[in-house]
């Protein structure tokens, strides 16, 4: 089946400042009822070529300005925020999230790209003295970068490369998920009247167009945030003529609960943690460790939560889950729950597919699961959460710390201390007592350990993420 894009569903990618109209087409599907409703552009490898150009001219002058990159992100920031009314319905036309929930996309958005043009460069600590020279040590910008962008938070995570790559003084070529491309194509059109030229170049098309970005001979940096199969590709490409990485690639993010902890009070935030934009977040918490004597009634507890929670269309008001974003991510989830359903698990709640149109997976609660099961060792990045039982916490720390990720961790107890002690021996970017990924904010480092990716974004560190280092020497005056 085949829709007409018209209204806001009509975009254009941008190239040089201008849209770029491309010779073929994507079909985008609305995951609430399974059908298309509009069209994207699907770059061929000459209109790749031209973004490239584009961004690659636009570096010279755009790099030496620092004052006026500054304040044309601060107009980017203003100019987002004056387009919500566009860029959030259009974000849950196609991602699928409550409207709400992408108002709140389309905010921190704004809120990262203000954050960077507010961010204050500490200078480079001073060398130690170098006899006959006079040296400085710099950070210099990289030159153009390739962002490749999920679908999960689609704005959210191009403001996440966007912000720091601009504000170091590089130019940047964006590519969006193809389940999710309009909103940062929309976004590219918001931005053209204020950046320059080239300076932000927005494209879209499917797998075959990220990896000509990767193998590009033209950018210095590659920044992507997606699975980890794809990231290995991408490094492994990348590596060729050894450009820059930073690659976020997702986790199967562990809550461990002691055996102090009261399964009622934790109830609400463990569930809000776990089920956050339906399960597809990549610091979700998506297994829950539990004391023996504890797991029946958190199970209970969030079951309970599972229940009251209303699942619709992002467009109906009081919907607080959506569908899942896309048929093959439903398709997997689906695949997950009657796997571990076969291997012994239960559903407390949930367990099924909801029987209407479009993509709806009930919120679902696992008792029972194990490590060995798919559902508990893979990332299911949807609406279930497995809960296992155990009576030996030092054992569950090792099988935690033995697994292939570690992005973010958390751990919930009565005596907040006994926690910080069992989270310091968690091998993981980012570890929370009593509260899971509550630290993804603009100005903290976030990244993973082992699979879960390589370098970091936000904070000074993610800005330094698209720089090189320079060693500066002249001759030293009397």
């Amino acid at each position: 089946m085949t829709g007409t894009a018209s209204g806001l569903d009509a975009r254009t990618m941008t190239v040089d400042g201008v849209a770029l109209p491309a010779t073929g087409t994507l079909d985008v599907i609305d995951p609430a009822t399974g059908r298309v409703f509009a069209q994207a552009p699907d770059c061929a490898a000459p209109q790749l070529d031209r973004a490239m150009a584009a961004a690659a001219a636009a570096f010279p002058a755009w790099r030496h300005d620092e004052a006026a990159r500054r304040a044309l992100l601060r107009r980017s920031a203003d100019a987002v925020d004056a387009a919500a009314g566009q860029l959030a319905p259009l974000l849950t036309a196609e991602q699928g999230k409550p409207l709400d929930q992408a108002r709140r996309e389309v905010a921190s958005t704004g809120r990262w790209l203000r954050y960077f043009a507010e961010l204050e460069r500490a200078p480079e600590p001073a060398p130690e003295a170098t006899p006959g020279a006079a040296v400085e040590v710099l950070r210099r910008p990289l030159g153009v970068v390739a962002a490749i962008t999920p679908w999960n938070y689609p704005l959210l995570l191009a403001a996440w490369k966007i912000a720091p790559a601009l504000r170091a003084g590089n130019t940047v070529v964006l590519k969006p998920s193809p389940y999710t491309p309009l909103t940062s194509l929309l976004l590219g059109e918001v931005l053209r009247p204020v950046l320059p030229p080239g300076v932000l170049n927005v494209v879209s098309g499917g797998d075959r167009l990220g990896a000509l970005m990767t193998a590009h001979p033209t950018p210095r940096k590659i920044s992507f945030t997606g699975s980890v199969a794809t990231g290995r590709q991408v490094a492994a490409t990348a590596a060729l003529d050894l450009k820059r990485l930073t690659l976020e690639l997702g986790g199967n993010d562990p809550a461990l609960v002691l055996d102090d902890a009261d399964p009622t009070a934790i109830a609400d935030a463990l569930f809000g943690a776990a089920f956050v934009n339906n399960g597809q977040a990549c610091m979700a918490a998506k297994r829950v460790y539990a004391p023996s004597r504890l797991a029946g009634p958190l199970v209970e507890a969030l079951a309970a939560r599972a229940r009251a929670v209303r699942v619709d269309a992002g467009t109906v008001p009081g919907a607080q889950l959506g569908p899942v974003s896309n048929r093959p991510q439903y398709e997997r989830v689906g695949g997950l729950v009657d796997d571990a359903l076969r291997h012994g698990a239960v559903a407390a709640v949930g367990g099924r597919q909801i029987d209407r149109p479009g993509y709806f997976f009930e919120p679902t609660v696992l008792a029972g699961a194990a490590d060995g099961t798919r559902v508990v060792d893979e990332e299911q990045f949807g609406p279930v959460l497995p809960v296992v039982a155990y009576r030996d916490l030092d054992a569950v720390v090792r099988r935690v710390n033995a697994a292939p990720y570690g992005l973010t961790a958390s751990v919930w107890s009565a005596d907040p201390g006994r926690a910080a002690g069992v989270a310091a021996r968690l091998e993981a970017g980012q570890v929370s007592v009593n509260a899971h990924g509550n630290g993804v904010l603009p100005h903290l480092p976030f990244g993973g350990h082992r699979a879960s990716g390589l370098g970091v974004e936000n904070g000074p560190w993610g800005l330094a993420a698209y720089t090189d280092l320079q060693v500066r020497l002249r001759p030293a005056t009397g």
